[in-house]
């Protein structure tokens, strides 16, 4: 388990492959000629051929391998649920124990650097058209690479400072180092996508003024889910009761959250966002609980990061829905829980109080006015991605509501290509129409 101590909040939790451990896990794989490992890969990253590499000292080829079907391949690498994806697929399984792909992965991704490759390249010449991302998160920056490895010119609207979303502002540096998000980044960057930053679509640009005055061909959706969720109950307004995404946000600009160190924070919620920030909480000092109002079995959280939290001396209690928040001038000092069972109670002091429930989608009316939304309050799409508004394209977190990073990479890819097949027929409605001749002034 883990070696990381309270208060080593940017150091790595779970340290990675060295050259011989690579080699020596890479020759376990069983060589499948069927590979169940890469068909459990949502994004195509296909496992089996890079361990193949990995296993036949080629590191540079494990490298290429996963850098040109999955441009987030490093970040995944350390935040990827493969324990149900591919890792689940091996077929090692039914033998001893799975291949740790993940660790395979982290080590090509690793030697990428260490060998300073660049994988991907733009083709050259003119280009095919004009593209737009908005929101640079891991579903923008795997459709904003696939088009431009297409050969369209691409540009990236990001209202933060820092490209990555979720994988920038919203995990520990523990489980994810920002060193691994950048070098992401730079692999899309490096394929000729401009980035601009501090620019929020839905304020004073909308859209449709991306289309109809910026000049662009198509657009693509990939913002994430920013607005937390409420629990509905008193207190919720006291100083100190935070929310998950503004905490783990100012705790990755700040390298820390150092208004927490001795203090008593009570984490509400079950999934990974609620270990997040837990483990963030610990890891600046303070004394953490989780309160749960469900099982550990129905928890949504991996169990990885279940157990890296437990690792670290946090608590979780389960079975417990907060009641209410109290305190004195305005400041929390203890929450109220109500059991399950509808008969318990439960009363613990805090200092802090941290929700992590659920994100939701922000203003939707203000970014894509007129787009069909789903019940679940996100944007609605059709196959490919395509949201109602004629050559306006969406997916990640604001579709689906929230999953995982390769899910959202995944998704992002299939809406380049939708968006290609899309500017491709485009391109060739205009070739069709042929001006219409007309007679010069004065001549019959």
């Amino acid at each position: 388990m883990s070696k990381v101590k309270t208060g080593d909040y940017m150091a790595e939790a779970v340290p990675g492959f060295d050259h011989r451990t690579a080699i020596e896990e890479a020759a376990r794989c069983l060589l499948c000629h069927d590979a169940p490992c890469s068909q459990g890969c949502p994004a195509g990253t296909d496992p089996g051929k890079f361990i193949r590499s990995i296993r036949f000292r080629n590191p540079k080829g494990a490298a290429e391998t996963i850098r040109e079907n999955n441009v987030c391949g490093g970040s995944c690498a350390y935040v990827c649920p493969y324990d149900r994806l591919c890792e689940e697929a091996c077929s090692r399984c039914g033998i001893d124990r799975p291949i740790e792909i993940g660790k395979l992965q982290r080590y090509a991704v690793e030697q990428e650097k260490a060998y300073r490759m660049k994988v991907l390249k733009a083709p050259r010449g003119p280009k095919r058209g004009n593209v737009c991302c908005v929101g640079a998160g891991p579903a923008s920056l795997a459709c904003a690479a696939e088009l431009a490895k297409a050969g369209y010119k691409v540009t990236v609207y990001e209202r933060e400072k820092k490209a990555g979303g979720v994988l920038s502002y919203g995990i520990t540096p523990a489980r994810l180092p920002q060193k691994v998000v950048d070098q992401d980044i730079k692999s899309v960057s490096g394929l000729g996508v401009e980035f601009v930053f501090g620019t929020q679509i839905g304020k004073k640009l909308t859209v449709q003024d991306l289309l109809d005055k910026n000049g662009y061909d198509a657009v693509f959706l990939g913002v994430g889910l920013w607005k937390s969720g409420t629990v509905g109950v008193p207190g919720e307004d006291l100083k100190n009761v935070l929310r998950a995404v503004d905490f783990l946000k100012k705790a990755r600009e700040s390298g820390g959250y150092r208004q927490v160190a001795g203090k008593k924070v009570i984490v509400i919620g079950g999934g990974d966002v609620a270990m997040d920030c837990a483990t963030t909480a610990r890891l600046n000092g303070a004394d953490v609980q989780i309160w749960y109002r469900r099982t550990i079995a129905e928890a949504p959280a991996d169990i990885d990061e279940i157990h890296y939290a437990l690792s670290l001396g946090i608590g979780i209690t389960t079975n417990f829905a907060p009641k209410r928040f109290d305190g004195k001038d305005g400041k929390v000092e203890f929450a109220e829980f109500t059991g399950r069972d509808g008969k318990s109670a439960a009363k613990a002091a805090c200092d802090f109080v941290i929700l992590a429930i659920g994100q939701q989608a922000e203003d939707l009316a203000a970014l894509a006015d007129g787009a069909d939304k789903s019940a679940k309050g996100c944007l609605a799409v059709r196959k490919g991605g395509k949201t109602s508004l004629p050559g306006v394209f969406a997916a990640g977190d604001i579709v689906n509501g929230g999953k995982t990073v390769v899910e959202a990479v995944a998704d992002g890819k299939t809406a380049a290509a939708a968006m290609i097949a899309y500017l491709e027929k485009k391109a060739d409605r205009a070739k069709s129409v042929k001006p219409v001749k007309t007679a010069k002034k004065g001549v019959k």
